[in-house]
């Protein structure tokens, strides 16, 4: 179940990685989470708590677009259904 969400979560994280209208800062920050979710050496939940850390930080910037906060919304969903189990 959570390597679906993984998946899903991973490709929205590719596609706000690669759109250039999206600032800097913030597909860096998009990348580092593709990496901690994706680093199997870790504890499930510790990846999970540390994406959703990353990416509630980079929701709240000012200067991030309305269809990237709508993406990053929509992964801490997902994210946090994973946790609630």
């Amino acid at each position: 179940m959570s390597n679906n969400i993984f998946n899903e979560v991973s490709e929205i994280l590719k596609h706000i990685m690669e759109n250039p209208s999206v600032p800097r800062n913030i597909r860096r920050a998009a990348d580092e989470s593709n990496e901690l979710l994706n680093d199997t050496e870790q504890d499930e939940t510790v990846r999970v708590s540390s994406v959703i850390l990353i990416l509630d930080e980079i929701s709240n910037d000012p200067n991030i677009p309305i269809h990237a906060r709508t993406l990053i919304w929509e992964i801490l969903s997902k994210l946090e259904s994973i946790k609630a189990n």
